[in-house]
């Protein structure tokens, strides 16, 4: 009875040291969650952090939240139970997101943030973050030159509960409030979203038909406001963007759009991943927030980016 029992003894310990081989042998899977496929932005964004995954030699899957914290949280629950080993991260809200990042904390999966930034400073393993602040300082200083210091104007706000849309409102008024001859008429959401954008200034413009510039927390906001406005005979009025891309770009080089600020998506894709990557190879030492600078756009220097980026 004792051989029979350290015979099956012996065999579940086999069994078990054969799996955790079989399970180190398989490549890592790394999940990319991002707020939405909406955005050609974020399709970037998406598909660059996957290719640089799989250059490193790992399995990734993109799963997109639709801009839905519920549907986001699915996704973390998924990765969790279906054995990821890391998460890029692009959230849906700052604060909304935070206990979706703590449950993989929990689990010890490693979380970094792309673009978007979470209200926590120790959820995530790192946060890679355009700095659009800065770059909306400069967006500022062109947008006033650019009207001459005086006119009337509309802000459309990105989603409220994202960080980026008040970094980029406060870094825009940090310049533009200096100027009392430039008057904000109207300050509404329009969500990031390019039809809600064209809605909302349609809306707006028939309070407030004149107009002399609009400020868009993102480009995609800004290709919908010069919709409405070129339907509305006002191709005239100055439209200045945020993303750097492929619409924006074109629309710079065309003179539709007076300017954006070119975040660079290659960059923030591929050091999460390579940061996942470092991670699996032991490193724990990671910067919270990891900066990535932002470059204004206009007619003066189109010639030097291409979509999403620098030319080479």
């Amino acid at each position: 009875m004792k051989q029979f029992k350290l015979l099956v003894l012996l065999l579940i310990l086999f069994a078990g040291c054969s799996g955790n081989n079989q399970k180190s042998d398989e490549p890592k899977k790394v999940a990319i969650v991002v707020s939405t496929l909406n955005n050609p932005w974020f399709v970037f964004l998406a598909e660059t952090a996957a290719k640089k995954a799989k250059e490193l030699g790992y399995e990734s899957k993109i799963f997109d939240s639709q801009n839905n914290t519920a549907l986001e949280s699915d996704h973390f629950e998924n990765a969790l139970a279906s054995g990821y080993d890391a998460i890029l991260f692009n959230p849906t809200d700052a604060a909304g997101s935070v206990s979706n990042v703590e449950k993989a904390k929990k689990a010890e999966i490693p979380v970094f943030c792309m673009d978007r930034e979470i209200n926590s400073r120790t959820a995530a393993t790192s946060q890679i973050l355009s700095d659009s602040y800065s770059a909306c300082v400069e967006l500022g200083k062109l947008f006033v030159d650019t009207l001459q210091k005086k006119g009337q104007y509309v802000e459309l706000l990105g989603i409220v509960s994202d960080n980026n849309t008040w970094n980029r409102s406060k870094g825009f008024h940090s310049v533009v409030d200096n100027f009392p001859n430039l008057k904000m008429v109207a300050q509404q959401s329009a969500d990031f979203d390019r039809n809600k954008a064209m809605e909302v200034m349609e809306s707006i413009l028939q309070a407030h038909p004149q107009i002399d510039g609009v400020f868009c927390g993102n480009d995609a906001m800004a290709m919908g406001a010069i919709q409405a406005l070129v339907a509305a005979g006002k191709s005239h009025v100055k439209v200045f963007g945020f993303d750097g891309s492929e619409d924006a770009v074109i629309a710079v080089s065309e003179g539709k759009l007076a300017a954006t600020a070119m975040q660079y998506p290659k960059d923030i894709a591929e050091k999460a991943a390579t940061f996942a990557h470092e991670y699996f190879g032991g490193k724990r030492d990671f910067p919270q927030k990891l900066p990535i600078a932002v470059d204004v756009v206009n007619k003066s220097n189109i010639d030097q980016f291409t979509a999403y980026g620098k030319k080479e």
